[in-house]
Order: structure tokens, then C-alpha cells, then sequence
């Protein structure tokens, strides 16, 4: 047996001793039987080092073993057989835009248009964006919705889609209302429930916003969970305190009108109250309007507000009661103002002959007026009649009283038969003091009226109607009326009344309310 070993390594390492078995070749009848020749090899870290003599190296480096052709013809024949073969970057280019063009190729015939989903992560099937677009329509969003906001198409179904809407309905926005909710805030889709609704949805509550109101508020204005906490919707909040508006009644301002949360205070709210601060509305006044008529905040300034006060001054309302006309009713900023003066105009000229400088007068006197129905104003008008009046007569009532276009026609008419059988007044004394028919009968008119009877008293309407409890009573110690305090109309609209703070009180319901679209029956 030879042992062959090497010594004088030139670097340290660990001895690697690989045994070979003798071959056929290496026996030689002149050695002992026994192990036969024995190939050690030795290597130290890569290098190779064997114990065969020089001459058989290099017959083995010139005659290559079978196993080591075979393999060499398995590389040279079939690279890409290797266990770490990748495709290449253009490989998996090209499938990918392979890919992407046959989910375009589904969109188009499926009627939605692809050239914004450039860049945007999409499905690699179509099949899989296929039961996007199938999931979306069961929303009830059609191709024009999602062709108006193409990025939907991006959001998976169970990683985006479904958390998001399992979370609004947990919160109470009803179902009935996703796909209007969807069409105008379809981004939300792309929302993460932990970090971007959720906030939201706890600052809101921290703004007296009561749990059961606020799936309405999201429904009413789905936009406000897009919005960052400490932006817009602390500085409209923190301006609205800072002019007067209670803290308390926040919650109940942004449950009826949510839009102000998305308002800039410079460019939208500001300019708003500063502008009816010139025209003469204190801005504590306009603090009160805003708590009992938040929506007034969306009129636009340039294009409604300012534009209905000037039409206010072409129907002869005198300026100085402008404050007066929009501190009783604020809604008269955002109509269409001037179609429905000229169509009352058109009216009442017909029906009573009205003289067009006498509108301004009826629109001081009631500005609600404006928002009557047509209908509604000649049913009154024949009632006037029926009673007896002149065409004459009823204008002077309506000039004088035009809440009488508006009463509760029963009412009316059980305020006259007590009038006509009871007190036994001639028509003229209703028509200096049309507002009789304002006055509660069981309230006000019977109680009065028996204290006058019963103490001799002759006076008109106004003298025993037109004053308080308190100063009726001063009136029924006198001994003689004192002619200066008869008044021949109505109390005049007091700001000041506006100014006070309402009354707190604790309420448990919702604070929601449905805006009503039929005016009429405020005035009524």
C-alpha cells in the first residue's frame, strides 16, 4: 500500500482525507495482496491535493472519468436543468406586460377604460379582476362610476373592500346607502379601518357627535373620513367657538350640516360672517343663526348671498331691514330669489291688485312670504273674501298682515265666527288689525276679550291684543286708555331676542333631522 501525503501547506486550514477505493488498474502482481494501492486525496479548504503520482494525474486530467463526460454533457446540453435556474428580469417582463394586457383586454370588454391604471398594481389574472369588477357591481356602482374613479380597481376584494364595508356596517350606515356612499367617496375603499377610519370616527365623538348620529353624518358626508384630525376640521370648529357659537351646540350643528368640517375658514366661513356683520347682524346674532341654521354656511357668498340681497333692494326692501328680513329667515341668501319675487308679484297683482312697491313691505313684514305656494295664497285670498272683505279690504290685510297668506285656514275660520257672534265687531276693525287672526283664541282672544267686557272697556284690537300678559294687566287697572299706547300692527322683529342664549337641555335621541322641502308648512 502506498501513503502518499503532502506537507508544507502553504495556508492553515482543515485537513479534508477523502478515501478511494483501489481500482482494477492500480494492482500490480508485484505487491502484496491485501488493500492494494490506495488513492488518498487530501484538501485543504478548496484546493485539492492527491496522493497519485504525477503521471497519473495527468493521465486523469487527460482521460476524464464516464461520470464526469456524463455530467459535462448534461451541462453542456441542458443549462437551465441547474437547481438555482431563474428566469431572467426580461423573462418575467415580458410575462408580466403579458399579463397586464390580457386584464386590459377584459376591461375594455367589459366597457371600462384602462389608460389611468398605468403604474397602479392590478391583478395578474383577469379572472381575478373580473371578480372585482362582479363585486363592485353588486355594490351597485355601475361602469360609469368606476370609470369615473378607475383606482377602485386597484383595492383587493377581501384585503381592502370587505374589512372596510364589514366597518361602516358595524357602525350603522345602512346598506341601502353604500352605493351612494361609494360614488361620492370611493377612495375610502383604499382606507385601512386601524389607521385611517377609526380616528376619524373617535374624533368626531369628541365633538359631542352622539354614536347614533354618526353613521348619518357619514352617510350625509362620506368625504369626512378622508380628512386629516388636526386640518380643516379643527380649525372650522375652533372659528365657530371663537365668534360665539355655544360648545355645546357643536355636536348638534355638525349632525345637521357635516359639510362644515370640509370648510376653509379664510376662504369660505370667514368671509360669510364678516359680510353679514356689514350689513348690520351683530356677529353674536350670526352665531345664533348659524346654531339654529347651520346649512347657511354653504350659500355661496359671490353667487347667491350677495347677489339676492341686491335683488332684496330692487323690490324696494328698504335697507335698513335687511338685518331684520335674513335674521328671520336666513334661507332667503340661497334661493333663487328673484324668479319667486316676480312670480308673487305677478300673483298678488292679479289677485288683489297689488301695487309692486307694496311687495317690499310684505317681504319686511314676513320674508318667508317669498316661499309661498301659490296655491296656498289664493286659498287665503277666497277665505278673505267669503268673509266679506273687499278686493280692497284683502289688500290692505295682506299689505298690513301677510302672515294671513299663510295661517291654518280652521284656525282662521273659528277666530272669525268667535269675532263675528261674540264680539260683534264691524270687518273694518279686522282690517286695521289683520293680525288678529295670529293670536291663539283659547289662549289670548277669549280671556282678553271677557276681561274687556267685564270691566266696560271699549278698544280696539291692537290695544287689547298687541302687548304682553304684564302689560295687559297694567292696561285693566287704568281708568282710561291712553291713546299713545295703542299699536296699529304688529311687534316689529326684536335682534336682540336673537342675540340670547337658548335654553339647555339635556336630550338623549338623536339630534338628526331630515331638511324639509315643503316651506309652507313652517309658516303654517
Amino acid at each position: 500500500m502506498k501513503l502518499r501525503l503532502c506537507s508544507g501547506f502553504t495556508k492553515p486550514g482543515f485537513l479534508l482525507v477523502h478515501f478511494m477505493p483501489p481500482s482494477i488498474h492500480s494492482i500490480s502482481h508485484n505487491k502484496p495482496h491485501g488493500l492494494g494501492a490506495l488513492n488518498l486525496h487530501c484538501a485543504i479548504a478548496s484546493r485539492r491535493l492527491s496522493s497519485n503520482s504525477p503521471k497519473r494525474e495527468r493521465y486523469r486530467s487527460s482521460s476524464p472519468s464516464g461520470r464526469d463526460k456524463d455530467k459535462a454533457k448534461r451541462d453542456s446540453s441542458s443549462p437551465s436543468s441547474s437547481l438555482y435556474a431563474r428566469p431572467s428580469l426580461l423573462e418575467m417582463n415580458k410575462e408580466k406586460a403579458a399579463n397586464r394586457a390580457r386584464v386590459y383586454e377584459f376591461l375594455r370588454g367589459v366597457g371600462i377604460i384602462p389608460d389611468e391604471l398605468d403604474g397602479l398594481e392590478l391583478p395578474v389574472t383577469a379572472d381575478v379582476m373580473k371578480e372585482r369588477v362582479d363585486f363592485l357591481h353588486k355594490l351597485g356602482l355601475t361602469v360609469e362610476d368606476i370609470n369615473n374613479y378607475p383606482l377602485v380597481l386597484g383595492c383587493s376584494v377581501k384585503k381592502n373592500m370587505v374589512p372596510v364595508l364589514d366597518y361602516l356596517g358595524k357602525l350603522g350606515v345602512r346598506k341601502s346607502t353604500f352605493t351612494e356612499f361609494l360614488r361620492r367617496y370611493p377612495q375610502v375603499l383604499h382606507a385601512s379601518v386601524v389607521v385611517d377610519l377609526a380616528p376619524v370616527v373617535k374624533y368626531l365623538q369628541g365633538l359631542d357627535i352622539k354614536p347614533v348620529d354618526v353613521p348619518r353624518v357619514l352617510e350625509r358626508y362620506p368625504e369626512v373620513l378622508g380628512f386629516k384630525l388636526e386640518g380643516t376640521m379643527s380649525t372650522s370648529v375652533a372659528y365657530l367657538v371663537g365668534i360665539g357659537v355655544a360648545r355645546r351646540e357643536i355636536g348638534g350643528i355638525l349632525t345637521r350640516y357635516p359639510e362644515i368640517l370640509g370648510m376653509r375658514v379664510a376662504r369660505v366661513i370667514k368671509p360669510l360672517v364678516e359680510y353679514l356683520e356689514g350689513l348690520g347682524i351683530p356677529k353674536l346674532a350670526v352665531a345664533r343663526l348659524i346654531e339654529k341654521r347651520p346649512h347657511i354656511l354653504g350659500f355661496e357668498l359671490d353667487d347667491a348671498v350677495k347677489r339676492n340681497v341686491q335683488t332684496l333692494q330692487e323690490f324696494n326692501v328698504r335697507e335698513g331691514y335687511l338685518p331684520s328680513v335674513i335674521a328671520q329667515y336666513p334661507e332667503i341668501m340661497g334661493i333663487d330669489l328673484k324668479p319667486k319675487l316676480e312670480a308673487q308679484r305677478k300673483l298678488l297683482s292679479s289677485a288683489v291688485d297689488l301695487n309692486p312697491e307694496d311687495l317690499g313691505s310684505l317681504v319686511e313684514k314676513m320674508p318667508q312670504f317669498v316661499s309661498l305656494s301659490e296655491a296656498p295664497m289664493l286659498k287665503h285670498i277666497g277665505f278673505l273674501k267669503e268673509c266679506g272683505f273687499s278686493k280692497d279690504q284683502t289688500r290692505e290685510m295682506v299689505i298690513g298682515c301677510p302672515q294671513v297668506l299663510a295661517l291654518n285656514i280652521g284656525i282662521m275660520k273659528l277666530s272669525f265666527e268667535y269675532f263675528a257672534k261674540e264680539m260683534r265687531r264691524p270687518l273694518q276693525d279686522l282690517v286695521d288689525f289683520p293680525a288678529f287672526f295670529t293670536y291663539g283664541l283659547e289662549s289670548t282672544v277669549k280671556p282678553r276679550h271677557k276681561r274687556i267686557v267685564k270691566k266696560g272697556i271699549k278698544c280696539s284690537l291692537a290695544w287689547m291684543l298687541n302687548c304682553s300678559e304684564e302689560k295687559f294687566e297694567q292696561r285693566m287697572s287704568y281708568d282710561t286708555i291712553d291713546i299713545e299706547e295703542v299699536e296699529s300692527g304688529p311687534a316689529s322683529f326684536d335682534m336682540s331676542t336673537l342675540m340670547q342664549p337658548e335654553r339647555e337641555e339635556e336630550e338623549e335621541e338623536s339630534e338628526y333631522e331630515e331638511e324639509e322641502d315643503d316651506e309652507d308648512e313652517e309658516f303654517a
